[in-house]
């Protein structure tokens, strides 16, 4: 569903989808504006995996990337919103 919206320069930026970054692949990136874009369900819940994620974004932040997450609801509820946030912050880099 996202995917949807964030392929074709549809928000006026370049994403792919399964992007190997380091030694992780994520969910999407914007490379030009070094923005990753995940989307996390219900296992990102747990304690340990949130953990998990912290270090995740804090590598790719040591190498510029900046990190957005969100719960797949989010997607599903307000797609909008989610878009909105995701432009702002590429617009912002």
């Amino acid at each position: 569903m996202l995917w949807r919206r964030l392929r074709g320069r549809q928000l006026g930026f370049k994403f792919r989808r399964q992007v190997p970054l380091q030694n992780y692949i994520v969910d999407f990136a914007c490379l030009e504006k070094k923005v990753v874009v995940e989307l996390d369900g219900s296992q990102h819940a747990t304690p340990e995996q949130q953990e998990a994620d912290d270090q995740r974004d804090a590598e790719l932040a040591q190498n510029g990337f900046f990190v957005l997450r969100f719960w797949n609801r989010e997607i599903h509820e307000s797609i909008d919103k989610v878009c909105n946030r995701i432009y702002q912050t590429c617009a912002g880099r």
